[in-house]
């Protein structure tokens, strides 16, 4: 059976904050797994995922329960605010596992790391890149004492990049993730869809995931046929690169493009057309999300490379 019904948090800065959750309970005894999306809310390939996952999921067969809350960040999806909360202007997604006495952003991640992720067995948080980047579906574990089920888990979603982030060399703090994987407990961030738009492709890439992981965790047998993509890479280093300085950005390059050591990878002009930074890559990968604006400012997020190294 799955019920849906209300989250609600004893804070008095969340006590605006209702967010939908979906629960699936099986017919036979099996772990918990949570699943999360709209973590940023903007992000609607994801969102929608969860929302058609579990309304179509046949609980007849599952072993153990499925917890789903589509939409996290539920003040940027009103305010279509992309990459971080209305109220503080903090990105969610480096808050966890939270603060109870810090800003919104910070006291909400608390609440759903105490009253949803550390109740789990595993987790998933779905994501796409934001409004302004265009991405290349990948999976993202952490270094951990679980990291060896949670590497399994990224490998089933079937996607073709899967990156493990080192303890020692975060690309990102703060992330569920990473707060999960502290506490114990296997997770996985998983990519799929961008640039502010609901796309079917990626809706059914993150279908095909769940689909795949519930059956690598034992939790199905039954149902439509497995979805998978060929063997995947296994990326050692996520590199982000910013601008310099603020101006008009152009890339030269594609997404899910291999590329080489010193490969021109954009230009950052004024608004005359003059050329103000030449951006190379640093290392030979493949770029995993590139930002699709123009418009950028000092210290602006450019492009995502995943390497071997």
């Amino acid at each position: 059976m799955v019920t849906r019904r209300t989250i609600t948090f004893p804070s008095k800065l969340l006590k605006e904050i209702t967010l939908p959750c979906f629960e699936a309970v099986g017919s036979r005894d099996g772990p918990l797994l949570t699943l999360l999306a709209g973590v940023h809310g903007c992000e609607y390939s994801p969102i929608a995922a969860v929302r058609e996952f579990m309304n179509g999921l046949d609980t007849s067969g599952l072993a153990g329960r499925v917890v789903a809350v589509p939409v996290v960040n539920l003040a940027a999806f009103r305010a279509r605010t992309p990459f971080v909360t209305p109220e503080d202007g903090k990105n969610l997604n480096r808050c966890f596992p939270g603060d109870p006495d810090g800003t919104f952003s910070e006291v909400l991640a608390h609440h759903l790391f105490q009253q949803l992720i550390l109740p789990s067995d595993y987790l998933i948080d779905l994501h796409a890149g934001d409004m302004v980047e265009e991405l290349e579906p990948f999976a993202l574990y952490d270094e951990s004492e679980v990291e060896g089920v949670a590497k399994g888990i990224a490998n089933a979603y079937g996607v073709r990049y899967v990156i493990r982030q080192a303890a020692a060399n975060k690309t990102v703090a703060g992330t569920t993730s990473a707060a999960a994987a502290g506490a114990g407990i296997p997770a996985v961030i998983a990519e799929a869809g961008g640039r502010g738009l609901l796309e079917r492709s990626s809706v059914q890439t993150h279908l095909g995931g769940l689909g795949n992981v519930l059956r690598h965790l034992g939790m199905v047998e039954d149902g439509p046929p497995p979805v998978s993509l060929e063997t995947p890479r296994h990326l050692g280093d996520f590199l982000w690169l910013r601008s310099r300085t603020r101006g008009w950005w152009e890339s030269k390059v594609k997404v899910g493009e291999e590329v080489s050591e010193g490969t021109l990878l954009g230009t950052l002009s004024d608004l005359f057309g003059r050329e103000l930074e030449w951006i190379v890559a640093p290392k030979g990968g493949v770029t995993l999300f590139i930002t699709s604006s123009p418009s950028v400012d000092v210290d602006g997020l450019l492009l995502g490379l995943g390497t071997d190294q």
